[in-house]
C-alpha cells in the first residue's frame, strides 16, 4: 500500500503524466485477458469477486492496484475511463461492466456464466443428453 499511497506527493502535473502512459497500459491488459479485475488485496468485496470468479472456474487477471508501482495512475487512469472510482472495477470480455454489485446479482440470477462463456473465460457447458422422442 506504501507504493500507491506514496504517489499522491507528486506534483498534478506528474500525475497527469502518469495517467496519460497508465491508460495505454491499462486498455491493453483488458485487450489482452477475458476477464480483469482491478482490485485492492485488502479490499473485502474484491476478494468476494474475485472468488466467485475463480469458483465458476474463469479464467481472469487480476491486478492489484495497493501492490502495482504504478497503481495510483492504473486507478486515476481507469476513474478516467470509466467513471467508476471505486475497486473492484470489472471488465468482461472487453468491456466495462462495473464492480461487485453488477457480478453477484449476475452470478445470484445465473447470469454470470453466459457472460463468461461468452467472454471466453470459462468453456461453455456441455450439452446434456439428447431426450429421447415421445412415443
Amino acid at each position: 500500500m506504501r507504493r500507491w499511497m506514496s504517489s499522491f506527493r507528486l506534483s498534478a502535473e506528474e500525475r497527469r503524466a502518469r495517467r496519460e502512459v497508465a491508460l495505454p497500459k491499462t486498455k491493453d491488459t483488458v485487450a489482452s485477458s477475458p476477464v480483469v479485475v482491478f482490485s485492492s488485496s485488502y479490499c473485502p468485496l474484491c476478494r468476494r469477486v474475485k472468488q466467485v470468479l475463480t469458483e465458476q472456474g474463469a479464467t481472469f487477471k487480476a491486478i492489484e492496484l495497493d501492490e502495482e508501482s504504478d497503481g495510483s495512475a492504473i486507478h486515476s487512469a481507469l476513474v478516467k475511463w470509466t467513471g467508476q472510482s471505486t475497486c473492484p472495477n470489472v471488465f468482461i470480455g472487453g468491456k466495462h461492466v462495473g464492480g461487485h454489485n453488477f457480478v453477484m446479482s449476475r452470478h445470484r440470477e445465473g447470469k454470470l456464466v453466459p457472460l463468461l462463456v461468452e467472454a471466453g473465460a470459462v468453456a461453455a457447458p456441455a450439452p446434456g443428453p439428447a431426450s429421447a422422442p415421445a412415443d
